[in-house]
């Protein structure tokens, strides 16, 4: 597809290195808020973190020749969809306890609720 699309084979790497890198976010914020509607606690998100990260570094191998068994790349890759995972399992615990019990709490920020007075 060289030339079709872009000039250059740079330019189809840097596409695809956008899109995986978006894919691995989105599919941990997507995690995060499965383990949530499934009233899983936050150690479901912690393994299915790990195994993302996993996932992730195959993507880097087997699209980018990156290293497949590197710590620090696993660690680094894993922290940041920890971040995502995390973010989306708060997000949606707080619906779910805002919604579901409205008697008994109110939201006091996307991420928290409080009971009420």
């Amino acid at each position: 597809m060289q030339g079709l699309l872009f000039e250059t084979a740079e330019g189809a790497r840097l596409v695809l290195r956008l899109l995986v890198t978006l894919l691995c976010f989105w599919t941990a914020w997507r995690s995060g808020r499965a383990a949530a509607d499934g009233w899983s606690g936050y150690g479901t998100v912690l393994v299915y973190t790990l195994m993302l990260g996993f996932a992730a570094r195959f993507l880097h191998f087997s699209l980018f020749q990156g290293p497949f068994i590197s710590p620090l790349n696993y660690f680094v890759d894993t922290l940041v969809l920890l971040i995502f995972s995390t973010i989306g399992f708060r997000v949606r615990r707080t619906q779910q306890m805002v919604n579901n019990y409205y008697w008994l709490y109110e939201k006091t920020s996307p991420f928290s609720w409080k009971a009420k007075d």
